[in-house]
């Protein structure tokens, strides 16, 4: 399912989710049905998850970014924990870990002391054992859709 016509179509659309379907069929050469009807496919197959808006946070007033590590004091407090870090709105991200700590969380908010806050909050959360915080002072490279850069190595 995955050929090269795939992933130009995806390049297209992760510089611009909006390219219209007779533009992106021009770059790849296909027609604009075709073009349609694989973006339909990978969308079916859950190859595209959906489209969406990037934000700058700095623009809407969230200027601090954090990471942090947190670490369960035992296994049966993670789903638990899991849903409440779900339904937290300044966890942008929450990844399970291998090593020291359980998770990764990327936290963005206003203001020190929202995260100080923020801080108590998750520390609070049952099972909770450690955690360890990180200010970013800079986002070098941000990517949120990941190509693979050579399809030969996937065919």
């Amino acid at each position: 399912m995955m050929d090269r016509i795939n992933l130009d179509i995806l390049r297209c659309l992760r510089e611009n989710a909006r390219c219209k379907a007779s533009d992106i069929s021009q770059q790849v050469n296909l027609s604009v049905s075709a073009v349609i009807e694989r973006i339909r496919r990978m969308e079916a197959a859950g190859v595209i998850r959906q489209y969406t808006v990037l934000i700058d946070p700095k623009q809407v007033g969230n200027d601090l970014t954090a990471l942090m590590e947190v670490s369960l004091g035992h296994p049966m407090h993670y789903d638990d924990f899991v849903e409440n870090i779900r339904k937290h709105p300044n966890v942008a991200e929450c990844h399970y870990l291998t090593g020291e700590f359980d998770f990764l969380l990327k936290i963005i908010t206003d203001s020190s002391d929202n995260l100080e806050q923020i801080h108590r909050t998750i520390k609070s959360l049952p099972g909770v054992s450690a955690t360890k915080t990180h200010f970013v002072l800079k986002t070098i490279k941000d990517e949120t859709a990941m190509l693979p850069d050579n399809l030969n190595d996937r065919v």
